[in-house]
């Protein structure tokens, strides 16, 4: 059973590994994509240590594939994204910041290249379907933009490697990061990338086919075993350790790609006809005036953020703190926020007016892991 808290309904979709991951306890969901996403299962404290020591299976089919085919598919694709595309080749993923016409951050997906004239965009959660069709149709390429029946399924944690060796071979090996090959599962054929949304390393399996969801996810629990696998999902205190940022939490349309810290993935100059390039060439010039940063947030646990937290240095705020979690590791509450220029350098005491009150904080040089 779904917990009691979400109403069963069309609207909100179940996925190819739904009945695996209710067997396996799940706690909590939220909703993504208008699908299930699973939040939590034992408790997020001890989820998240068990990722950083093992292996889990992470039911992430919300991340919702628009797919686009024919001739100018690649046309398209760099139609999108201040990101150069022009040496990417098949079988290579990029993390490609998404724009509208100011610039604004409309997703932050992975293009996965599957060939010339084939391109899947594995998504955050935002209508991005409708923008690509729009612009599609806007410019009259020849492409057809579809969300096809690929759901991912990834393996994370540092015994992820060892586990899909035995459901998919010793070939897993040779796959390089952000890189995918193909591989066989049951008879068909699937893509299976190098990986995730976590920083300890793993894969994310594109499963075309619905009905091959639970038969692959039995076959990596089966074989994992011995190797303490378990169900997991995205953990809060691991992301915001490794300072990888949530679209629609740390960030929004209302931020360019280089106040998000994104700059590095835009090569706005090369990307001739991107949407938005000529605002980002500005931006680029001239540099954001806020941007992503680091926080270390003083006292005991911080409660949820369900909501931005103001950034005060003294009376003026100065910035916001959109996500927070402790940090068993490192005895902190870490956080990301979005901070102005004036105070955003390494060590800048500010305080973050949180729901149990005014708490001292400080700018990080880095994110933690």
């Amino acid at each position: 059973m779904t917990p009691s808290l979400l109403s069963p309904s069309r609207r909100v979709r179940r996925t190819p590994f739904s009945d695996g991951v209710e067997a396996a306890g799940v706690k909590a969901y939220t909703v993504y994509n208008r699908m299930l996403l699973p939040t939590v299962f034992r408790s997020v404290q001890e989820d998240y240590r068990h990722l950083k020591t093992a292996v889990q299976v992470w039911d992430v089919a919300c991340e919702r594939q628009v797919e686009l085919r024919g001739p100018d598919a690649a046309r398209l694709m760099q139609r999108l994204t201040p990101r150069d595309l022009s040496a990417m080749q098949i079988g290579q993923c990029y993390y490609v910041p998404i724009v509208d016409e100011t610039g604004g951050m409309l997703n932050d997906p992975v293009a996965v290249k599957l060939a010339e004239d084939r391109w899947w965009i594995s998504i955050a959660d935002s209508d991005l379907l409708l923008w690509v069709k729009g612009v599609a149709a806007g410019i009259g390429v020849d492409v057809a933009v579809t969300e096809p029946d690929v759901s991912p399924l990834a393996v994370q944690g540092p015994r992820a490697e060892d586990l899909m060796v035995r459901v998919f071979g010793e070939g897993i090996r040779g796959v390089r990061f952000f890189r995918f090959g193909r591989f066989a599962f049951q008879g068909r054929e699937l893509v299976v990338a190098r990986s995730g949304y976590s920083k300890q390393g793993g894969f994310e399996i594109y499963v075309e086919g619905g009905d091959l969801g639970m038969p692959l996810w039995d076959a990596l629990m089966a074989a994992g075993a011995d190797l303490d696998v378990r169900a997991g999902c995205p953990n809060l205190i691991e992301r915001v350790e490794g300072g990888l940022l949530s679209y629609g939490n740390d960030m929004t349309r209302a931020n360019t790609p280089h106040e998000c810290g994104l700059g590095k993935f835009c090569n706005t100059e090369r990307a001739i006809g991107c949407i938005g390039r000529d605002a980002l060439l500005r931006v680029a010039k001239e540099g954001p005036n806020r941007q992503i940063r680091a926080i270390a947030i003083e006292g005991e646990a911080v409660p949820g953020c369900d909501r931005a937290w103001p950034l005060m240095a003294g009376a003026e705020q100065v910035g916001q703190v959109t996500s927070a979690a402790w940090s068993p590791d490192h005895q902190v509450n870490v956080a990301i926020g979005m901070v102005e220029k004036s105070h955003w350098a390494p060590d800048t005491a500010l305080q973050v007016q949180a729901p149990d009150g005014l708490r001292q904080a400080v700018v990080k040089q880095a994110f933690w892991a």
